[in-house]
Protein backbone atom coordinates (compact mmCIF):
# COMPACT_ATOMS: atom_id res chain seq x y z
CA UNK A 1 0.00 0.00 0.00
CA UNK A 2 2.99 2.48 1.02
CA UNK A 3 4.48 1.38 -2.55
CA UNK A 4 1.57 2.54 -4.11
CA UNK A 5 0.44 5.54 -2.06
CA UNK A 6 3.98 7.10 -3.27
CA UNK A 7 2.48 7.60 -6.73
CA UNK A 8 -0.04 10.08 -4.93
CA UNK A 9 2.98 11.58 -3.47
CA UNK A 10 4.53 12.13 -6.91
CA UNK A 11 1.75 13.63 -8.14
CA UNK A 12 1.41 15.91 -5.28
CA UNK A 13 4.84 17.08 -6.31
CA UNK A 14 4.00 17.47 -9.53
CA UNK A 15 0.57 19.20 -8.81
CA UNK A 16 3.26 21.84 -6.60
CA UNK A 17 5.54 22.44 -9.64
CA UNK A 18 2.82 23.46 -11.93
CA UNK A 19 2.31 27.34 -11.02
CA UNK A 20 6.30 27.53 -10.73
CA UNK A 21 6.92 28.61 -14.07
CA UNK A 22 3.62 30.10 -14.86
CA UNK A 23 3.66 33.75 -14.14
CA UNK A 24 7.51 34.14 -15.84
CA UNK A 25 6.12 32.53 -19.32
CA UNK A 26 3.07 34.04 -19.58
CA UNK A 27 4.20 37.44 -18.26
CA UNK A 28 5.23 39.00 -21.53
CA UNK A 29 1.91 38.44 -22.67
CA UNK A 30 0.25 39.70 -19.49
CA UNK A 31 1.87 43.01 -19.03
CA UNK A 32 0.87 44.90 -22.22
CA UNK A 33 -2.80 43.35 -21.81
CA UNK A 34 -3.12 44.58 -18.06
CA UNK A 35 -1.54 48.57 -19.22
CA UNK A 36 1.26 47.51 -16.61
CA UNK A 37 4.93 47.20 -16.22
CA UNK A 38 7.24 44.69 -16.84
CA UNK A 39 9.18 44.52 -13.49
CA UNK A 40 5.06 44.13 -11.78
CA UNK A 41 5.96 40.66 -12.47
CA UNK A 42 8.81 40.96 -9.68
CA UNK A 43 6.14 42.49 -6.97
CA UNK A 44 3.95 39.08 -7.46
CA UNK A 45 6.66 36.98 -7.25
CA UNK A 46 7.53 38.47 -3.99
CA UNK A 47 4.27 38.29 -2.39
CA UNK A 48 4.16 34.91 -3.60
CA UNK A 49 7.33 33.90 -2.19
CA UNK A 50 6.25 35.89 1.25
CA UNK A 51 3.57 33.29 2.02
CA UNK A 52 5.63 30.40 1.15
CA UNK A 53 7.57 32.16 3.93
CA UNK A 54 5.06 32.05 6.22
CA UNK A 55 3.28 29.12 6.11
CA UNK A 56 6.45 26.99 6.13
CA UNK A 57 7.42 28.82 9.55
CA UNK A 58 3.99 27.68 10.91
CA UNK A 59 3.97 24.21 9.30
CA UNK A 60 4.51 22.35 11.86
CA UNK A 61 2.10 23.50 14.12
CA UNK A 62 -0.40 23.40 11.39
CA UNK A 63 0.69 19.59 10.48
CA UNK A 64 0.50 18.66 14.07
CA UNK A 65 -3.29 20.14 14.30
CA UNK A 66 -4.67 18.89 10.31
CA UNK A 67 -2.13 15.96 10.00
CA UNK A 68 -0.10 15.85 6.20
CA UNK A 69 -3.17 14.48 4.00
CA UNK A 70 -5.38 17.54 5.16
CA UNK A 71 -3.01 20.18 4.65
CA UNK A 72 -2.04 18.70 1.40
CA UNK A 73 -5.55 18.90 -0.10
CA UNK A 74 -6.14 21.77 1.74
CA UNK A 75 -3.31 23.67 0.54
CA UNK A 76 -3.91 22.24 -3.08
CA UNK A 77 -7.62 23.50 -2.97
CA UNK A 78 -5.60 27.09 -2.08
CA UNK A 79 -3.67 26.90 -5.11
CA UNK A 80 -6.43 26.38 -7.71
CA UNK A 81 -8.62 28.72 -6.10
CA UNK A 82 -5.73 31.19 -6.72
CA UNK A 83 -5.17 30.00 -10.27
CA UNK A 84 -8.68 30.03 -11.44
CA UNK A 85 -8.38 33.58 -9.97
CA UNK A 86 -5.58 34.45 -12.12
CA UNK A 87 -7.48 33.26 -15.23
CA UNK A 88 -10.47 35.85 -14.15
CA UNK A 89 -8.20 38.53 -13.36
CA UNK A 90 -9.10 42.10 -14.46
CA UNK A 91 -5.89 43.68 -13.41
CA UNK A 92 -2.45 43.38 -11.71
CA UNK A 93 -3.90 44.26 -8.58
CA UNK A 94 -6.08 40.97 -8.14
CA UNK A 95 -3.18 39.17 -9.44
CA UNK A 96 -1.31 40.55 -6.57
CA UNK A 97 -4.28 39.23 -4.24
CA UNK A 98 -4.59 35.93 -5.89
CA UNK A 99 -0.49 35.60 -5.60
CA UNK A 100 -1.51 35.43 -1.73
CA UNK A 101 -2.94 32.00 -0.87
CA UNK A 102 -0.99 30.85 -4.08
CA UNK A 103 1.93 31.26 -1.46
CA UNK A 104 0.59 30.17 1.70
CA UNK A 105 -0.84 27.10 -0.22
CA UNK A 106 2.87 26.09 -1.92
CA UNK A 107 4.72 26.58 1.12
CA UNK A 108 2.92 24.54 3.64
CA UNK A 109 2.31 21.46 1.13
CA UNK A 110 5.88 21.63 0.43
CA UNK A 111 7.22 21.45 4.12
CA UNK A 112 4.56 19.06 4.71
CA UNK A 113 5.11 16.28 2.12
CA UNK A 114 9.11 16.60 2.49
CA UNK A 115 8.94 15.96 6.46
CA UNK A 116 6.63 13.09 5.63
CA UNK A 117 8.66 11.51 3.13
CA UNK A 118 12.17 12.56 4.59
CA UNK A 119 10.56 10.83 7.92
CA UNK A 120 8.88 7.74 6.57
CA UNK A 121 10.62 6.69 3.30
CA UNK A 122 14.04 6.38 1.97
CA UNK A 123 16.52 8.82 0.22
CA UNK A 124 15.74 7.83 -3.19
CA UNK A 125 12.26 8.28 -3.14
CA UNK A 126 13.14 11.89 -1.84
CA UNK A 127 15.41 12.64 -4.84
CA UNK A 128 12.71 11.29 -7.16
CA UNK A 129 10.02 13.51 -5.63
CA UNK A 130 11.95 16.55 -6.40
CA UNK A 131 12.47 15.08 -9.65
CA UNK A 132 8.77 14.99 -10.06
CA UNK A 133 8.79 18.70 -9.33
CA UNK A 134 10.66 19.71 -12.13
CA UNK A 135 8.48 17.64 -14.69
CA UNK A 136 5.73 20.11 -13.38
CA UNK A 137 7.86 23.06 -13.65
CA UNK A 138 8.26 21.79 -16.91
CA UNK A 139 4.46 20.59 -17.92
CA UNK A 140 3.34 24.31 -16.80
CA UNK A 141 5.35 26.37 -19.59
CA UNK A 142 4.14 23.93 -22.13
CA UNK A 143 0.45 24.09 -21.06
CA UNK A 144 1.12 28.16 -21.36
CA UNK A 145 2.61 27.75 -24.90
CA UNK A 146 -0.46 25.88 -25.91
CA UNK A 147 -3.11 27.88 -25.20
CA UNK A 148 -1.07 31.34 -26.14
CA UNK A 149 -0.71 29.13 -29.45
CA UNK A 150 -4.18 27.89 -30.44
CA UNK A 151 -6.66 29.76 -27.75
CA UNK A 152 -3.96 32.91 -28.46
CA UNK A 153 -4.90 33.40 -24.46
CA UNK A 154 -2.92 32.96 -21.50
CA UNK A 155 -6.41 33.08 -19.37
CA UNK A 156 -6.28 29.29 -20.99
CA UNK A 157 -3.63 28.33 -19.52
CA UNK A 158 -4.02 29.97 -15.89
CA UNK A 159 -7.41 27.72 -16.01
CA UNK A 160 -6.51 24.60 -17.29
CA UNK A 161 -3.81 23.93 -14.61
CA UNK A 162 -6.28 25.32 -12.39
CA UNK A 163 -8.61 22.52 -13.61
CA UNK A 164 -6.01 19.93 -12.98
CA UNK A 165 -5.28 21.29 -9.50
CA UNK A 166 -8.58 20.97 -8.78
CA UNK A 167 -9.38 17.18 -9.73
CA UNK A 168 -6.44 16.44 -7.61
CA UNK A 169 -7.67 17.67 -4.70
CA UNK A 170 -10.67 15.51 -5.17
CA UNK A 171 -8.43 12.92 -5.37
CA UNK A 172 -6.64 13.72 -2.46
CA UNK A 173 -9.72 14.34 -0.45
CA UNK A 174 -11.24 10.31 -1.43
CA UNK A 175 -7.43 9.16 -0.38
CA UNK A 176 -7.07 11.17 3.28
CA UNK A 177 -7.53 7.80 5.30
CA UNK A 178 -4.53 6.69 3.85
CA UNK A 179 -2.37 8.90 5.02
CA UNK A 180 -1.85 8.08 8.76
CA UNK A 181 -2.22 4.11 7.61
CA UNK A 182 0.39 4.60 5.41
CA UNK A 183 2.48 5.90 8.65
CA UNK A 184 1.88 3.41 10.88
CA UNK A 185 2.94 0.95 8.11
CA UNK A 186 5.95 2.73 7.55
CA UNK A 187 6.76 3.64 11.87
CA UNK A 188 8.82 0.06 12.20
CA UNK A 189 11.54 1.75 9.73
CA UNK A 190 12.06 4.55 11.28
CA UNK A 191 14.57 3.32 13.96
CA UNK A 192 17.30 1.86 11.28
CA UNK A 193 16.46 4.96 9.77
CA UNK A 194 17.34 7.55 12.47
CA UNK A 195 20.59 5.67 13.95
CA UNK A 196 22.56 8.30 11.90
CA UNK A 197 26.00 7.22 13.68
CA UNK A 198 25.90 10.26 15.49
CA UNK A 199 28.59 10.66 18.43
CA UNK A 200 27.92 11.11 22.27
CA UNK A 201 28.32 14.96 21.72
CA UNK A 202 25.79 15.42 18.67
CA UNK A 203 23.17 12.42 20.02
CA UNK A 204 21.53 15.20 21.93
CA UNK A 205 20.10 16.50 18.44
CA UNK A 206 18.00 13.14 18.37
CA UNK A 207 16.10 14.25 21.56
CA UNK A 208 13.00 16.62 21.45
CA UNK A 209 14.00 20.27 22.08
CA UNK A 210 11.64 23.44 22.48
CA UNK A 211 14.23 25.75 20.67
CA UNK A 212 15.38 23.79 17.85
CA UNK A 213 17.71 26.45 16.53
CA UNK A 214 20.33 25.76 18.98
CA UNK A 215 20.90 22.25 18.07
CA UNK A 216 24.25 21.21 16.91
CA UNK A 217 24.36 22.00 13.15
CA UNK A 218 21.11 23.50 12.82
CA UNK A 219 22.81 27.40 12.01
CA UNK A 220 24.98 25.70 9.01
CA UNK A 221 22.64 24.02 7.76
CA UNK A 222 20.05 26.95 7.26
CA UNK A 223 22.86 28.59 5.72
CA UNK A 224 23.08 26.09 3.37
CA UNK A 225 19.49 26.16 2.24
CA UNK A 226 19.37 29.71 1.55
CA UNK A 227 22.50 29.75 -0.46
CA UNK A 228 21.39 26.56 -2.36
CA UNK A 229 18.04 28.00 -3.51
CA UNK A 230 19.56 31.19 -3.88
CA UNK A 231 22.33 29.82 -6.44
CA UNK A 232 19.93 27.76 -8.26
CA UNK A 233 17.25 30.39 -9.01
CA UNK A 234 19.87 33.40 -9.61
CA UNK A 235 21.81 30.97 -12.41
CA UNK A 236 18.02 30.20 -13.57
CA UNK A 237 16.63 34.61 -13.93
CA UNK A 238 20.49 35.79 -14.71
CA UNK A 239 22.19 32.51 -16.84
CA UNK A 240 21.05 34.07 -20.11
CA UNK A 241 21.74 37.54 -19.53
CA UNK A 242 25.37 37.02 -18.95
CA UNK A 243 25.43 34.69 -21.53
CA UNK A 244 23.91 37.37 -24.40
CA UNK A 245 25.95 40.13 -22.74
CA UNK A 246 28.81 38.98 -21.58
CA UNK A 247 29.36 36.14 -23.70
CA UNK A 248 27.74 37.08 -27.64
CA UNK A 249 25.65 34.12 -27.10
CA UNK A 250 22.68 34.72 -29.28
CA UNK A 251 19.51 35.21 -27.01
CA UNK A 252 17.78 31.97 -28.37
CA UNK A 253 20.69 30.04 -27.71
CA UNK A 254 20.90 31.16 -24.46
CA UNK A 255 17.42 30.71 -23.33
CA UNK A 256 18.26 26.97 -24.99
CA UNK A 257 21.31 26.85 -22.52
CA UNK A 258 19.31 27.57 -19.29
CA UNK A 259 16.83 24.73 -20.16
CA UNK A 260 19.66 22.21 -20.35
CA UNK A 261 20.66 23.58 -16.80
CA UNK A 262 17.41 22.89 -15.25
CA UNK A 263 17.11 19.29 -16.76
CA UNK A 264 20.38 18.69 -15.55
CA UNK A 265 18.28 19.12 -12.18
CA UNK A 266 15.74 17.35 -13.14
CA UNK A 267 17.82 14.32 -14.97
CA UNK A 268 20.71 14.52 -11.87
CA UNK A 269 17.51 13.54 -9.30
CA UNK A 270 16.41 10.95 -11.39
CA UNK A 271 19.40 9.30 -11.69
CA UNK A 272 20.72 10.66 -7.90
CA UNK A 273 17.28 8.35 -6.60
CA UNK A 274 19.34 5.00 -8.00
CA UNK A 275 22.37 5.70 -7.14
CA UNK A 276 21.33 6.33 -3.05
CA UNK A 277 20.13 2.53 -3.28
CA UNK A 278 24.10 2.41 -3.27
CA UNK A 279 26.01 5.42 -1.77
CA UNK A 280 24.87 7.75 1.21
CA UNK A 281 23.13 10.61 1.15
CA UNK A 282 26.25 12.73 2.75
CA UNK A 283 28.52 11.54 0.10
CA UNK A 284 26.30 12.66 -2.50
CA UNK A 285 25.67 16.32 -0.71
CA UNK A 286 29.50 16.34 -0.70
CA UNK A 287 30.33 15.24 -3.82
CA UNK A 288 27.49 17.24 -6.04
CA UNK A 289 29.12 20.39 -4.26
CA UNK A 290 32.15 19.66 -5.84
CA UNK A 291 30.74 19.14 -8.77
CA UNK A 292 28.99 22.51 -8.93
CA UNK A 293 32.14 24.14 -7.74
CA UNK A 294 33.69 22.71 -10.99
CA UNK A 295 31.15 23.84 -13.17
CA UNK A 296 31.58 27.54 -11.72
CA UNK A 297 35.43 27.16 -12.55
CA UNK A 298 34.45 26.35 -16.44
CA UNK A 299 32.10 29.18 -16.29
CA UNK A 300 34.88 31.53 -15.20
CA UNK A 301 37.04 30.65 -17.73
CA UNK A 302 37.14 33.14 -20.65
CA UNK A 303 37.48 30.76 -23.70
CA UNK A 304 35.06 29.29 -25.87
CA UNK A 305 31.41 30.25 -25.11
CA UNK A 306 30.39 26.45 -25.40
CA UNK A 307 32.04 26.24 -22.30
CA UNK A 308 29.67 28.14 -20.82
CA UNK A 309 27.20 25.14 -21.71
CA UNK A 310 29.29 22.70 -20.01
CA UNK A 311 29.94 24.77 -16.76
CA UNK A 312 25.91 25.02 -16.41
CA UNK A 313 25.30 21.35 -17.39
CA UNK A 314 27.73 20.35 -14.34
CA UNK A 315 26.01 23.26 -11.88
CA UNK A 316 23.02 21.73 -12.59
CA UNK A 317 23.51 17.95 -12.17
CA UNK A 318 26.14 19.24 -9.35
CA UNK A 319 23.07 20.92 -7.41
CA UNK A 320 20.69 17.74 -7.97
CA UNK A 321 21.45 15.72 -5.01
CA UNK A 322 22.09 18.56 -2.50
CA UNK A 323 18.40 20.02 -1.88
CA UNK A 324 16.76 16.52 -1.97
CA UNK A 325 20.01 14.43 0.47
CA UNK A 326 19.54 17.87 3.42
CA UNK A 327 16.10 17.52 3.49
CA UNK A 328 15.94 13.38 4.37
CA UNK A 329 19.27 14.06 6.39
CA UNK A 330 17.09 16.17 8.72
CA UNK A 331 15.27 13.36 10.86
CA UNK A 332 18.84 11.81 11.15
CA UNK A 333 20.98 14.72 12.03
CA UNK A 334 18.19 16.21 14.29
CA UNK A 335 15.55 13.66 15.18
CA UNK A 336 12.27 12.99 14.44
CA UNK A 337 10.51 15.08 16.95
CA UNK A 338 12.64 18.15 15.47
CA UNK A 339 12.33 17.55 11.89
CA UNK A 340 9.23 18.88 11.18
CA UNK A 341 9.94 22.19 12.59
CA UNK A 342 13.31 22.30 11.18
CA UNK A 343 12.09 21.48 8.28
CA UNK A 344 9.45 24.12 8.11
CA UNK A 345 12.37 26.51 9.18
CA UNK A 346 14.26 25.41 6.40
CA UNK A 347 11.94 26.15 3.60
CA UNK A 348 11.63 29.46 4.92
CA UNK A 349 15.16 29.93 4.57
CA UNK A 350 15.31 28.31 1.24
CA UNK A 351 12.57 30.52 -0.02
CA UNK A 352 14.10 33.33 1.23
CA UNK A 353 16.88 32.83 -0.95
CA UNK A 354 15.49 32.49 -3.67
CA UNK A 355 13.55 35.64 -3.04
CA UNK A 356 16.76 38.12 -2.18
CA UNK A 357 19.92 36.37 -3.81
CA UNK A 358 18.87 37.04 -7.25
CA UNK A 359 17.53 40.67 -7.15
CA UNK A 360 20.80 41.31 -4.58
CA UNK A 361 22.76 40.19 -7.59
CA UNK A 362 20.74 42.04 -10.30
CA UNK A 363 21.73 45.44 -8.00
CA UNK A 364 25.45 44.12 -8.25
CA UNK A 365 25.09 43.92 -11.95
CA UNK A 366 23.98 47.12 -12.32
CA UNK A 367 26.58 48.82 -9.96
CA UNK A 368 29.53 46.93 -12.20
CA UNK A 369 28.48 44.95 -15.13
CA UNK A 370 27.23 41.12 -15.75
CA UNK A 371 30.17 39.85 -16.60
CA UNK A 372 31.00 39.36 -12.33
CA UNK A 373 27.95 36.69 -12.90
CA UNK A 374 30.07 33.17 -13.06
CA UNK A 375 32.29 34.95 -10.43
CA UNK A 376 29.64 35.35 -8.04
CA UNK A 377 28.42 32.01 -8.60
CA UNK A 378 31.50 30.50 -8.15
CA UNK A 379 31.89 32.27 -4.46
CA UNK A 380 28.26 31.27 -3.57
CA UNK A 381 29.47 27.85 -4.35
CA UNK A 382 32.20 27.69 -2.52
CA UNK A 383 30.60 29.71 0.73
CA UNK A 384 27.78 26.68 0.35
CA UNK A 385 29.99 23.72 0.02
CA UNK A 386 32.10 25.04 3.14
CA UNK A 387 28.48 25.48 5.19
CA UNK A 388 27.41 21.77 4.92
CA UNK A 389 31.06 20.61 5.05
CA UNK A 390 30.93 22.55 8.91
CA UNK A 391 27.69 20.67 9.29
CA UNK A 392 29.85 17.39 9.04
CA UNK A 393 32.29 18.37 11.35
CA UNK A 394 29.72 19.56 13.98
CA UNK A 395 28.15 16.51 13.78
CA UNK A 396 31.06 13.80 13.45
CA UNK A 397 29.92 12.89 10.07
CA UNK A 398 33.01 14.63 8.49
CA UNK A 399 34.51 11.48 7.24
CA UNK A 400 32.18 9.32 5.83
CA UNK A 401 34.24 5.58 5.80
CA UNK A 402 31.86 5.03 8.95
CA UNK A 403 28.48 5.11 6.88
Amino acid sequence: MSTYFLIIIYLAFISLGLPDSLLGSAWPVIWPEMGSSLGSAGIISMIIAGGTIVSSLFSNTIVKRLGTGRITFVSCLLTAASLFGFSVSPSVLWFIVMAVPLGLGAGAVDAALNHYVAEHYKAHHMSWLHCFWGVGATLGPMIMAVNLVHAQSWRGGYAVVAIIQFGFAMLLLVTLPLWKKVAATREPQLPAALSGNLPDEAAVNLKPQANTIRLRGVKPTLLTFLLYCGIEAMVGLWGASYLVGARGVAPDTAAAWISVYYAGITVGRLITGFITLKVHNRLLIRYGQLVTIIGGAILVIPLHPALSLAGLILIGLGLAPVYPGLLHETPARFGKENSARLIGYQMAVAYTGTTLIPPLFGLLSVRTSIAVFPFAVLTLLIFMFCSAERVNRLLGQSTLGRE
